[in-house]
């Protein structure tokens, strides 16, 4: 009987799942037009002063026994990376919806926009305020990584490809092809800036 009842369960959020869908793919043109952002509105996404970014940043100071900026920050955004790689799920939304921080956080889910505006928002929490959002588009291809300097570095933090040290800003973007066939800005908190 439970088994039953478990069938029955599943059946009725998987129809659940399709009325939502069914719903959203209706109004999908007015929810896009009500949830668009402009670029230079993207700092507004990211948020380190939320409740929950601030209890995860907490959370992984915790890790280390006597978090200091100066000696723990590179150690603390490895971790922040692998959380947001291995605890946030990989999700398209048949819409353009933008997650804040603290959605991603709750729904434990969100697309490579979502989990690197999260992944700022950590950094920025755990100190560093020059951590930044850098996004390229190509044709209908998005790229989105997040980079910060520390200690005379700038490391770049790719939810795929993990952790890159760079000896400077210029050397990070020289490496992420910019060119006149892009469109490149980066963000945080603070600041949108236009790239190429």
């Amino acid at each position: 009987m439970e088994m039953e009842e478990k069938a029955a369960e599943g059946e009725r959020l998987e129809g659940l799942n399709q009325l939502y869908l069914a719903i959203i793919q209706r109004y999908k043109g007015y929810i896009e037009e009500e949830e668009s952002l402009s670029v230079a509105e993207l700092p507004t996404l990211v948020t380190p002063q939320s409740e929950k970014v601030a209890d995860k940043a907490a959370e992984i100071m915790d890790d280390f026994e006597h978090y200091t900026y100066d000696t723990d920050f590179y150690d603390a955004s490895v971790k922040a990376l692998e959380f947001v790689k291995d605890s946030i799920a990989e999700v398209v939304l048949p819409l353009q919806f933008w997650l804040t921080p603290t959605d991603t956080l709750t729904f434990k889910m969100g697309d490579a926009v979502d989990k690197c505006v999260l992944l700022c928002s950590l950094l920025i929490k755990m100190g560093n305020p020059s951590a930044k959002v850098f996004m390229k588009m190509y044709d209908t291809t998005r790229s989105v990584v997040v980079y910060y300097d520390y200690n005379g570095k700038t490391y770049m933090l790719d939810i795929k490809d993990g952790v890159r040290e760079f000896a400077s800003r210029e050397q990070l973007l020289g490496s992420l092809g910019i060119n006149d066939d892009v469109t490149a800005y980066e963000f945080n908190d603070k600041m949108y800036v236009d790239i190429a």
